[in-house]
């Protein structure tokens, strides 16, 4: 018996579908929604997922400004491009892409990131302000993870989640959206040890450490539902996640596919994100944009 299959392909459909619907509604307004990412690499699968996010865009009625600012930018140079975005008002939304040339901080970059513009999370504040409850833009692949959950009806109340990996971009920020809807929380990390005591008697693992083939058929059971965030490229160009998705779907009740999983709700949701920064915005300067029905109930 073979895993059931959490494709996120319709989800991202009907999240994507939301955001041109907001697109619009602003756009009759005056105001265009507007993602300004900035890349300073010359790795081609960055830039083709730069140009994937593009096109996403372009078809949902937002503007998507790509600053390529070359594989040899300083940092001195990112910040200056960061500082001037953060306060232009005509651009809603800032993603500072990664990998970053050798020497640049990621960590002085992300923070001046304007936080009502950080559609990704990546400010501190942003993560910070999720901690505590207040309004904050999420990691969108963190909050991809928890869209994937309740569109497929996968309760998370009063049940045991191990998250693997405690990155600021999705395991940390996961685990304190999990925490809001009530489950019971485990971060496993490298310094965790053997995995099997925590994943075997999970209800839900998801795997976001980026190593592949982490998760195996001997870490889950017949009742655990399995997310994979991983997105690891094997020689032959070819994408995998940090799953070994042949023994993994032999025994586990579920599994989210790569690709075809979190990463295509994860670009929907960047979308989404400048919508709704663009809304907030519109309203902080004396717009009035009309409300847009949501997606039906588990899309988004």
């Amino acid at each position: 018996m073979s895993a059931e299959v959490l494709s996120g392909k319709g989800l991202a459909g009907l999240i994507r579908q939301r955001a041109q619907e907001e697109a619009h509604a602003l756009d009759s307004q005056g105001v265009r929604p507007t993602v300004a990412v900035v890349v300073a690499t010359d790795d081609e699968s960055t830039h083709w997922y730069v140009r994937s996010i593009e096109r996403a865009a372009e078809r949902a009625g937002i503007d998507c400004r790509i600053v390529d600012l070359g594989h040899d930018a300083t940092e001195q140079v990112l910040a200056a491009v960061l500082r001037d975005l953060s306060a232009e008002a005509s651009v809603h939304g800032i993603i500072l892409q990664t990998p970053l040339p050798s020497g640049v901080r990621a960590d002085s970059l992300v923070g001046l990131i304007a936080p009502e513009k950080d559609i990704d999370g990546a400010n501190p504040l942003s993560l910070g302000r999720l901690a505590v409850g207040q309004p904050a833009f999420a990691p969108a692949t963190a909050r991809a993870v928890v869209e994937l959950l309740d569109h497929f009806e996968v309760p998370t109340a009063g049940r045991n989640v191990v998250v693997v990996g405690r990155s600021a971009v999705v395991g940390k920020p996961l685990s304190l959206l999990l925490l809001a809807k009530d489950a019971t929380v485990t971060v496993c990390h490298s310094r965790s040890g053997a995995l099997e005591p925590f994943t075997r008697p999970a209800d839900v693992v998801v795997v976001a450490a980026g190593r592949t083939g982490l998760l195996t058929g001997s870490h889950v059971t017949e009742k655990t539902v399995v997310v994979d965030v991983g997105t690891n490229v094997l020689p032959d160009g070819s994408l995998v996640g940090d799953v070994d998705e042949a023994s993994v779907s032999g025994v586990a009740a579920a599994l989210t596919p790569v690709p075809g999983g979190v990463g295509s709700v994860t670009t929907a949701l960047l979308l989404l994100h400048t919508t709704e920064a663009a809304r907030r915005q519109a309203r902080v300067t004396g717009g009035t944009v009309p409300a847009v029905q949501p997606v039906p109930a588990g899309a988004a």
